[in-house]
């Protein structure tokens, strides 16, 4: 079974980056899960200015760490997510 995780990317300056470096970015990424499928899919991702902060569903922080290294992208932080809550969560 997949585990949710955040991933904080620290890009300096990924926040400027342009629509074609974005979508090379992403075409990196989608080739490195396809050498780990099916052990790891991305979500989505938020962009900052000098970071990035993705979800993925892996089987463990270990395949996080993998895709780091064939993408090339560092995994600075990786977080479980453990629950999630949103505004429904107050009226159950």
């Amino acid at each position: 079974m997949l585990q949710k995780y955040i991933i904080e990317r620290d890009i300096p300056k990924v926040g400027t980056f342009e629509r074609d470096q974005l979508r090379d970015a992403a075409k990196t990424s989608n080739a490195a899960l396809a050498k780990l499928s099916p052990d790891i899919q991305w979500v989505e991702s938020y962009v900052a200015e000098d970071k990035t902060f993705c979800v993925y569903l892996a089987k463990d922080a270990g395949a996080i760490r993998r895709h780091a290294e064939i993408s090339g992208f560092p995994a600075s932080k990786i977080t479980e997510v453990k629950r999630m809550i949103d505004p429904t969560t107050a009226a159950a």
